[in-house]
């Protein structure tokens, strides 16, 4: 096991990696990542697209299915499925080792429901059966639409990670959900130490936002800040939110507490340090899920320190200081949700699109 990763584990933190196709899968690499140290998996509709483009090892099921299946959202999923089940069973291991703390694979709901509670309820149902692992969580955003849909799944003892979160308001409501949805769960009967959540925040987008606002203020000083700051402030929100009487009390018949999860923790700005957003966010009951590349970077070169709770009220100093040179914290945050859902959005397309055009010709 790599030495860097070990004592990440230690502290209290997990690496998870942001990437997953059917090569890293068939060719081992995705298991020598578990033996390393990686505990988990997350994908995005990027992620798939990249990987269903970029290889011949999906031709032959793809030709199979498209004969089967006109939809190419169907076509995706079937295809998709797969690729995680696989996964799930090569972290299986690490699952049971953990006791259901680590050992997760991710798959996101259609990003063209992020705005349609019902329809995320019933593809997160959908999803959750067809894949048919414990060690699944299934994404859903975290807009305003979203909200429901999380505590709905919870209240149904199914494990989700929350994606998407940039503002620490809609980080509050997230845990709400969570904590609410946990409520139903186990006054219905059910055990809540059955159920897991990750709420992922995203962090180097923060900064790329933030920045281009403080470069025509001028204020040059603030950037590179508050990506970070916003991260330590919503751990600090987790700690206090997962503590006290009433998280207690759900904590005595098995709850687990919803981990923050740090995404998007590959710079964007080559001025800055390829693991800015990997050590200074390093702290117990957190994972961090990075790209391939931040993962080697983090295994070769990373200086690990429980790094999570340093400069809290300079986070909170710096908050009141954007207020004042006219940066708007809560605009950043909405311009990001709607950005990043459109993002997904259109990822989501590309991807089928080069599904049609692929099936078309294997099937031609």
């Amino acid at each position: 096991m790599n030495e860097r990763l070990a004592k990440m584990q230690e502290i209290g933190q997990s690496v998870w990696i942001d990437s997953l196709s059917r090569d890293d899968i068939q060719n081992g690499d995705l298991q020598k990542l578990a033996d390393e140290g990686v505990t988990g998996v997350t994908s995005n509709p990027t992620i798939f697209q990249k990987a269903i483009s970029g290889s011949s090892l999906y031709d032959d099921q793809l030709a199979k299915v498209a004969k089967e299946e006109d939809d190419p959202k169907e076509i995706f999923f079937r295809l998709a499925v797969d690729d995680i089940r696989d996964a799930c069973d090569i972290f299986r291991p690490v699952w049971e080792k953990t006791d259901g703390l680590d050992g997760y694979v991710s798959l996101e709901v259609s990003p063209d429901l992020a705005h349609d509670t019902q329809g995320t309820i019933d593809e997160a149902q959908r999803l959750f059966d067809m894949v048919d692992r414990p060690n699944l969580l299934v994404k859903i955003p975290a807009t305003e639409a979203g909200l429901p849909a999380i505590e709905e799944m919870i209240s149904r003892g199914r494990s989700i990670n929350v994606t998407l979160i940039f503002s620490l308001e809609r980080y509050r409501k997230v845990t709400d959900a969570y904590i609410s949805g946990l409520k139903k769960y186990a006054e219905s009967g059910g055990d809540p130490s059955g159920v897991s959540s990750v709420a992922s925040f995203f962090i180097s987008r923060v900064d790329s936002e933030a920045d281009d606002r403080l470069e025509k203020t001028g204020r040059k000083d603030l950037q590179g800040r508050l990506a970070v700051d916003n991260a330590r402030l919503a751990y600090a929100d987790f700690e206090r939110i997962f503590s006290g009487a009433e998280w207690d009390a759900l904590a005595e018949k098995g709850a687990n507490p919803q981990r923050p999860l740090w995404a998007s923790t590959s710079t964007k700005n080559p001025d800055y340090s390829a693991l800015k957003y990997v050590e200074a966010l390093i702290g117990p009951n957190t994972v961090n899920t990075m790209p391939l590349e931040t993962v080697e970077a983090t295994m070769k070169e990373a200086e690990v320190a429980n790094n999570i709770r340093k400069d809290v009220d300079d986070a909170r100093d710096l908050m009141k200081r954007l207020e004042e040179v006219g940066v708007d914290y809560d605009d950043v945050s909405l311009t990001l949700e709607k950005e990043g859902v459109q993002k997904f959005a259109d990822s989501f397309e590309e991807l089928l699109d080069g599904i049609r055009e692929k099936s078309s010709q294997l099937v031609g």
